[in-house]
């Protein structure tokens, strides 16, 4: 796309250029890219250029939502475009990391020992956060650690010129465009210096990694000082934090889940993030605490999670769960979150065991995948490379047509076995 727009760029200029002499000197006169030629990859010069236009288009933007010539003026002075981070965007390091391994990290021994400090050191303000908001200070400090290991990992970007370059050009237009003149907003009400404002190379920042849009809409003043500083003020971190979690539903008194044995026979199509049923009706299907016990008695929706499929643990999650992935929308990430906060309280780790033979597939693998659904007749949207709700849908169907457990995870067999199918389709 930064190719493109240069080009349009160099063609308006010889157009003006026209315009000013009363016709285009042949010399100048740009020949149209042949069909199928490449055009050529613009000189980092060019591409300082064209990031300095955008930064001065969009300050009439900024402008007109509300922004001052003097905040734009300041938050943009000396900015450079960070090819790293254009990299980053568009070439982003594949994530294969299973499920298991992500969680040795994120629920990890020092990870809980750290938490269990925190608790201790900063019991005041977790205490009156907690009562606030009725989130447990348990979760707060798990979404700490895992935001930022209590602090340590914040990002150490300018987030002004993060932001500038995602939103000049890329995939995350649409998103850093926003997020921008949100951080701009930012630094207008809370007076802060840009080079306060760090972040991740995405833009997020912080003590629990919130971005601009979100800071706008829900960030507190925890520690009753006037201002919102979630780079160093704990308090400020945490009864924002706990504000989101409030306001995406979060119950007090209420569990997140309780891990489950699936009866034989389960039918493993029903083990999805979008269906529930109350825990009244799972108990009829036959579905235990994981040490074989009654669930408790309650008329409350749950749904199924299995995060790695039918051969490892299984999950009855309740809206508290789902809560969690409204401040983050991976599944994961989700449990990560409620597996160490019910660490940090002493509660027994999951039971069942990792199906850590399982090789997750890489992105080629996941294409391929796709490639072979669409080829035998499925719907699964956009070929992508990421598995998501059409891809599993599709996949649980040819599951339940080979009498094989339909719980929607790709897994190297699958992979081969579709191929199979695909090939001789």
């Amino acid at each position: 796309m930064r190719v493109l727009v240069l080009f349009l760029a160099y063609l308006l200029s010889m157009v003006l250029l026209a315009a000013a002499y009363g016709g285009t000197p042949a010399a100048a006169t740009p020949a149209m890219p042949t069909p199928g030629t490449p055009v050529p990859t613009p000189s980092p010069a060019e591409e300082d250029q064209a990031f300095a236009h955008f930064l001065s288009d969009f300050r009439a933007t900024a402008l007109a939502q509300g922004i001052t010539a003097d905040t734009y003026d300041a938050a943009t002075r000396g900015l450079e475009r960070n090819g790293h981070i254009q990299d980053l965007n568009l070439n982003q390091p594949e994530f294969s990391k299973p499920v298991w391994d992500y969680l040795d990290t994120a629920v990890s021994p020092q990870r809980i020992a750290d938490g269990r400090a925190v608790l201790v050191a900063d019991a005041d303000i977790l205490g009156r956060v907690s009562r606030k908001y009725g989130v447990p200070k348990e979760v707060l400090v798990s979404i700490w650690g895992n935001e930022s290991d209590f602090g340590r990992s914040m990002g150490g970007y300018n987030m002004f010129q993060a932001l500038a370059t995602l939103a000049y050009d890329g995939p995350r237009t649409d998103y850093a465009r926003p997020q921008l003149i949100a951080a701009l907003k930012m630094m207008q009400q809370e007076h802060y210096a840009p080079s306060q404002m760090t972040s991740s190379w995405a833009g997020a920042f912080g003590q629990t990694q919130f971005v601009p849009t979100t800071f706008l809409n829900q960030a507190v003043d925890g520690d009753g000082d006037g201002k919102i500083d979630l780079w160093m003020s704990v308090a400020d971190a945490m009864a924002s934090t706990a504000n989101v979690i409030s306001n995406a539903g979060w119950v007090d008194g209420k569990p997140w889940g309780i891990e489950v044995k699936l009866p034989a026979g389960f039918a493993y199509e029903e083990a999805d993030l979008n269906l529930t049923k109350t825990v009244a009706a799972w108990t009829k299907l036959g579905v235990r605490t994981v040490m074989g016990g009654d669930l408790p008695a309650s008329d409350d929706p749950a749904s199924i999670y299995l995060p790695a499929g039918a051969r490892g643990p299984a999950f009855l999650v309740f809206p508290n769960f789902k809560s969690i992935l409204k401040y983050n929308n991976a599944a994961s990430y989700a449990l990560a979150v409620c597996l160490l906060a019910d660490q940090l309280k002493s509660a027994p780790p999951v039971a069942a065991a990792w199906p850590r033979d399982e090789q997750p597939l890489t992105r080629d693998e996941r294409l391929a995948l796709q490639n072979s659904l669409a080829k035998l007749g499925f719907d699964i949207g956009k070929i992508d490379g990421i598995i998501g709700s059409k891809a599993r849908a599709a996949l649980r169907t040819w599951q339940k047509a080979h009498a094989l457990p339909a719980d929607g995870y790709a897994t190297q067999d699958l992979l081969t076995r579709i191929a199979m199918d695909a090939k001789t389709h």
